[in-house]
């Protein structure tokens, strides 16, 4: 998609490029949310976080960026941060090879990554970079939070898929979350949305597009794209 004439690319790894700035920007890792959950009696299995850092670093390794911005929620919460997950975080920004930032979220509140500070909602180029929606005039604000997700139904199946949302009105551009373990919520129209599906990047149809018609077209075009 371009902005104002800024080119920034929707990755099918749930993760936007911006070239021009050699920025790659994700949101919504929950890192440690199994371990977490698992402490309040919740069984859930703890291989998410490798699933995350591991599309993390096939990221970084892929498109070599100068700077990798994570926009809130890198850790779900204090129970899940364990000295295991201390040591993988201080090692991400040597195996990224570039420095790691973090703008912090909700559930980074009262946690402290050594080496890793949090950072307020902020300007970079003319992107304005937060955790929630934080719409500032002029600028385009990519955030996370919401876990944005396109409901498919038919043939009495229900699939729910990641996507990126775009309201041009409030100048915004919401994320899908990168964490393995995340949920999602449906998006409100109107708003432009691209659908993550089978590796590949697909426009979401128009809002009258009858529900299966709709999700055979995406099925059918990430075929095609994968």
């Amino acid at each position: 998609m371009v902005w104002q004439g800024h080119r920034l690319e929707l990755l099918a790894a749930r993760a936007l490029w911006d070239p021009a700035q050699s920025l790659l920007l994700l949101a919504d890792l929950h890192l440690g949310k199994a371990e977490s959950f698992q402490a309040h009696g919740i069984p859930l299995p703890s291989d998410g976080d490798a699933q995350t850092l591991n599309a993390l670093l096939e990221l970084a390794h892929q498109w070599r960026p100068q700077q990798v911005i994570v926009l809130g929620d890198l850790v779900h919460d204090r129970l899940g941060l364990t000295g295991s997950l201390r040591q993988k975080l201080a090692a991400l920004p040597a195996l990224l090879g570039c420095p790691l930032r973090l703008i912090g979220g909700n559930h980074d509140r009262g946690q402290w990554h050594e080496g890793l500070p949090q950072e307020p909602a902020q300007a970079s180029g003319p992107l304005w970079l937060s955790h929630a929606p934080d719409p500032r005039p002029g600028l385009l604000n990519v955030c996370g939070h919401l876990h944005p997700v396109v409901q498919l139904a038919g043939g009495g199946d229900r699939l729910r898929l990641p996507c990126f949302a775009l309201d041009r009105r409030r100048q915004q551009l919401v994320l899908p979350s990168f964490g393995r373990l995340t949920g999602g919520h449906a998006y409100p129209q109107p708003a432009e949305l691209w659908v993550v599906a089978e590796d590949a990047i697909v426009a979401w149809p128009a809002a009258r597009t009858p529900a299966r018609t709709a999700a055979k077209t995406i099925a059918a075009t990430a075929r095609h794209e994968a």
